[in-house]
């Protein structure tokens, strides 16, 4: 019996508190739940862009409706707007540049809002540079709206009128369904 309860006293005493061992970690301890608050805070940051990002291309209800793909719902009814071969084609080759073009342009994007936050870390920030690089993350942003408009523009004039009359048909009869159709004019 004493045995046991020696044994189980022993056992017992790696988990009973020590009050030298406590003042060892309680200094390092708001370190870790900064780092610890960080990280978190960037976790977040990145996954609300990356949800963000996942509307967007999914088409989600915040998305606005010239920044929807046009030529994908256009090759999706391919058969409906009766496109030759060349015009699905011509087509594909202009849905695969843009998609080339958006992600190096997404990714110069990235890296300047990366660049922003370091600006906005710093202990003394230039305004100068932080108001140079919020208007270069911008030109970044409207140059690829642009460029998915021109695209779509380029998309839409491979159709012919039939087929972009077709197009506006069915483009009422998802809006009818509840579904938010992609815009005829942008993407």
């Amino acid at each position: 019996m004493v045995r046991r309860w020696l044994l189980g006293f022993l056992i017992s005493l790696p988990f009973v508190p020590s009050p030298r061992l406590a003042a060892a970690f309680e200094g390092t301890k708001p370190v870790i739940d900064q780092q610890f608050a960080q990280g978190l805070d960037d976790l977040g940051r990145e996954l609300r862009e990356w949800l963000g990002r996942w509307g967007e291309y999914f088409g989600s209800g915040t998305m606005k409706s010239e920044e929807r793909p046009l030529i994908a719902f256009i090759l999706r009814n391919r058969e409906k707007l009766d496109l030759s071969a060349a015009q699905v084609k011509s087509l594909e080759q202009l849905k695969n540049d843009f998609q080339k073009e958006s992600i190096r342009r997404d990714a110069d994007l990235r890296v300047a809002e990366m660049d922003l936050n370091g600006l906005l870390v710093a202990d003394k920030v230039d305004m100068a540079k932080i108001e140079a690089k919020v208007r270069e993350i911008e030109r970044l942003r409207s140059d690829l709206r642009i460029a998915r408009i021109r695209t779509i523009q380029k998309g839409k004039e491979v159709l012919t009128a039939d087929q972009r009359k077709k197009l506006q048909e069915l483009l009422a009869e998802q809006q009818i369904a509840g579904f938010p159709p992609p815009s005829v004019y942008y993407s």
